[in-house]
């Protein structure tokens, strides 16, 4: 990167790249060298976050830069999809749909929070509503109806007349 841009700069840049879903990596020595001439920025730091996940997979630095970018700037609803971007990239949905409700509850306009969370989809309610979701009974059930319902039919299977 040249050394004569500016943080805010090399995080618009960055942003360009990141939105156009182009060159992720190159997102991603824009948005550390935003977070390297200005390390106190929230924002530069969650974004260098969100990169360093994406391109380079190591979840524990990019959770800790997100998290700690959210804590300082706890009203900021980007912050929070950068959070539940990041979990989303490995597999950790519930956490993404927590960050992201919180997102909304902040910015409830939010329009590509509220389409990543309706991405995510709904629960459906437990099969027996008397008992908890998590009881070994309801979980089995749900399995099975799951299983029911997205289990297409063999395409040579008999009809019936």
């Amino acid at each position: 990167m040249d050394a004569t841009f500016t943080a805010e700069e090399e995080y618009r840049r960055g942003r360009e790249l990141l939105v156009a879903d182009e060159l992720p990596a190159e997102a991603l020595e824009h948005f550390r060298a935003a977070h390297q001439l200005d390390r106190a920025n929230p924002r530069y730091r969650s974004f260098y976050g969100l990169a360093l996940a994406m391109v380079e997979r190591r979840f524990n630095q990019a959770l800790e830069l997100c998290r700690s970018a959210a804590k300082e700037e706890f009203f900021n609803p980007e912050l929070y999809h950068n959070l539940a971007r990041v979990h989303l990239a490995f597999g950790f949905k519930a956490e993404a749909i927590r960050y992201l409700r919180r997102g909304l509850m902040i910015d409830p306009a939010n329009s590509p929070m509220a389409r990543d969370l309706a991405a995510l989809g709904q629960r459906r309610r437990p099969v027996l509503g008397f008992l908890p979701r998590r009881h070994p009974l309801n979980r089995l059930l749900g399995r099975l109806r799951r299983g029911l319902g997205e289990t297409p039919l063999p395409e040579h299977a008999p009809q019936s007349a």
